[in-house]
């Protein structure tokens, strides 16, 4: 379950409370039953692993496995449609 933070208007005392994303918000403050507000908290959301960052992206030296050839042109063999490497007019 999330922990969301607290805020009395009230008496400015902080609180948490440990709720169901579904639950409807706290509106009053245990202590001195004045109105609340939900405070937004830094999270301690870590990413790890590759992937996550721009440069994990399109790394030219790490080639896919299912990556087809660059050009049939290339190695001799009829060049395919549309091909730069083909158009040597």
């Amino acid at each position: 379950m999330p922990t969301y933070e607290y805020r009395c208007q009230k008496c400015r005392k902080d609180f948490e409370v440990f709720q169901r994303i579904t639950d409807d918000p706290v509106k009053e403050c245990p202590e001195c039953g004045g109105s609340v507000e939900r405070l937004i908290a830094a999270t301690n959301f870590i990413l790890k692993g590759n992937g996550w960052y721009k440069s994990d992206y399109g790394t030219p030296d790490v080639p896919s496995k299912t990556e087809a050839p660059a050009c049939s042109a290339e190695k001799n063999k009829p060049a395919c449609q549309g091909c730069p490497a083909a158009n040597t007019d």
